[in-house]
């Protein structure tokens, strides 16, 4: 691995964590990584292994099995660790399980709702997802049409979602449906439907370009009956969840956009000493030289920023336009860092079995998901007053 900057918010409890975690993908998920590839989809027994070692559900209360212990320098370990590995698909449903939905159920879940969901949360035996995404509404996510009408004690759900990660292994999708069709914003609320009810129904695992192995699928929802009890926080106040978690969304999408560079950037370094090319090593001409370099600064002035994110994240202050900041940034460098690197092998380059090709598929959707480029610029132009 090539030095990064110093990273003094890392403890020694995340350099143990990291070196735990690093075997687990080792012994557990690099061997048969390209099968699921192939597959379309990583098997669903991969969540719970995770979870027995302690890898999901780190910030889980320890009443309901978990680590007890609310702290994002352990989710940024795990993706970088993900990302040094080659794990593009598969990482990305445990990443999203721990980073972004997990904390939906630990602020608006009741008692009982912890009770019932957060120990298999935290043990990786019930997988998580949420549908927010419907065709033809993309970032608009006050325009969902998707509906919950109030029938006694359920709520009756009609609509649609695409676009679903984990949306064929998950147990427990979050939807956001529309409750009052007189609101905008405040007509939306946000319900948990569960694996085996009446009406809810999986469409196609979608074929993506990249991220092969992380089902990402359409959901249907068709007179499903939604028990009252599954209301997740307050009726009409989804749209207010939603935003207050993207932060820490888009920060995890930033966290992993510079990972998947560092680790571009890791493997061309080894690649270039070895390959050859007029009779001397690819590293020893000045163009390669200069890309590396280039690569190498860039990485390590976007990692000084999100490791400040992290810490703010923790901290309890950082701002939407900051993680809007992070994203935006490390996402389109993890796509000019991938591109440079690639073009350094040649045509090998253009290979799945280089972990260099299938991290350039990959690297495709992040300027994308979880708001596109265009909006992070919005949001950060906001911040200025413009």
């Amino acid at each position: 691995m090539t030095d990064a900057v110093h990273r003094p918010h890392f403890e020694a409890e995340h350099l143990a964590f990291r070196d735990s975690f690093a075997s687990f993908v080792a012994d557990r998920m690099t061997p048969q990584y390209m099968d699921w590839e192939a597959a379309g989809i990583a098997p669903r027994e991969i969540f719970a292994e995770a979870g027995s070692y302690g890898f999901t559900g780190m910030a889980v209360p320890e009443q309901h099995g978990g680590g007890g212990v609310k702290d994002f320098r352990f989710n940024q370990v795990m993706a970088e660790v993900l990302a040094a590995a080659g794990i593009g698909g598969a990482g990305l449903g445990i990443t999203l399980h721990n980073d972004i939905l997990t904390p939906y159920f630990l602020e608006y879940c009741n008692d009982e709702q912890a009770a019932r969901w957060l120990p298999g949360i935290a043990a990786g035996t019930l997988i998580t997802a949420i549908a927010m995404t419907e065709p033809g509404t993309g970032s608009d996510l006050a325009g969902i049409t998707t509906s919950a009408v109030r029938d006694g004690d359920v709520y009756v759900l009609n609509g649609s979602k695409t676009f679903i990660t984990n949306g064929i292994n998950a147990d427990l999708v979050i939807v956001a449906a529309r409750t009052d069709p007189s609101q905008r914003h405040a007509g939306i609320s946000l319900m948990v439907v569960e694996r085996g009810m009446e009406g809810f129904e999986r469409g196609r695992n979608l074929d993506k370009i990249g991220l092969h192995s992380q089902d990402t699928a359409e959901l249907f929802f068709n007179d499903v009956r939604v028990p009252v009890a599954n209301l997740l926080g307050e009726e009409g106040r989804g749209f207010t969840y939603l935003t207050a978690n993207l932060p820490q969304e888009r920060l995890s999408i930033a966290v992993m956009g510079v990972a998947a560079a560092r680790a571009a950037l890791d493997w061309t370094v080894d690649y270039v000493k070895e390959r050859t090319a007029f009779g001397q090593p690819i590293s020893a001409f000045q163009n390669t030289k200069f890309v590396l370099a280039e690569v190498k600064t860039a990485v390590d002035v976007a990692q000084a920023y999100v490791d400040q994110c992290v810490v703010r994240l923790n901290e309890g202050t950082l701002s939407a336009a900051e993680a809007a900041q992070a994203k935006y940034w490390c996402t389109e460098l993890q796509q000019s860092a991938v591109h440079k690197c690639l073009q350094l092998y040649g045509g090998y380059g253009f290979m799945t079995e280089y972990p260099i090709g299938r991290a350039y598929a990959d690297a495709r959707v992040t300027t994308i998901y979880g708001g596109t480029t265009e909006v992070m610029k919005t949001i950060i132009a906001k911040s200025l007053g413009i």
